[in-house]
């Protein structure tokens, strides 16, 4: 069966600086970050080589992710719009430790149902899934179903994939609030698309495999 692999980004020079960084197109990778894109790559090329469709979002750091992948696979990446990082609005750019605490306690709250709740100045969690879950759905029929279906790899963003897949796959929210993605780390999904419920399931959260607990962290 095909699967969807989102993909966190390589570090950037935010990452470094511990800024929060959403508004595009955003910071560089640095050249760690580059190394780790190709190490990613360089790890799965046996099995994905020439085989598999690369998306990334519009961001700075996620389409030179995908560059760099895709240039050792022998994958043209597509950019997509819709696949951006959680905006955060009066957060942007800052360090210090209250803004984190805001930020983590507006997450916190997404996970735990108060989906309406947006950022300072910023996205509420049912605005992010209004945009990504339909790019993400149509990437599903395009590319995971049927005869001719493909492994898919999309470049993102550690706080949208971790809300994103614990959304479509209905992950146990204290889990996916515990649960980080290092940079070029993967949530790994399947689609059914004839379930009448719940149409993907996770397999892989970073070093995690499923099922997965709520003890986990």
């Amino acid at each position: 069966m095909a699967r969807l692999y989102l993909v966190r980004h390589g570090e950037t020079t935010s990452n470094v600086m511990k800024r929060l960084d959403t508004a595009m197109p955003g910071a560089s990778l640095t050249d760690f970050g580059v190394r780790q894109a190709a190490r990613f790559a360089l790890d799965r090329s046996g099995d994905v080589e020439q085989q598999a469709v690369l998306i990334s979002s519009q961001a700075r750091r996620a389409q030179q992710t995908a560059e760099v992948i895709g240039g050792l696979w022998g994958v043209e990446p597509e950019v997509t719009a819709g696949l951006h990082e959680v905006q955060v609005g009066e957060l942007e750019d800052r360090d210090d430790e209250e803004a984190y605490k805001t930020f983590g306690s507006v997450v916190e709250r997404w996970h735990h149902g108060e989906t309406a709740v947006a950022m300072p100045g910023g996205e509420s969690l049912d605005e992010v899934i209004a945009r990504y879950v339909p790019v993400v759905d149509g990437i599903a029929e395009r590319h995971l179903v049927g005869p001719d279906a493909k492994d898919v790899f999309v470049v993102s963003h550690g706080a949208a994939i971790r809300l994103i897949a614990a959304h479509l796959a209905s992950i146990d929210p204290h889990f996916a609030v515990k649960n980080y993605l290092p940079n070029t780390g993967v949530v790994e999904l399947s689609y059914a698309p004839d379930e009448p419920e719940i149409n993907w399931s996770a397999h892989r959260w970073g070093d995690r495999v499923a099922p997965f607990t709520s003890s986990e962290g």
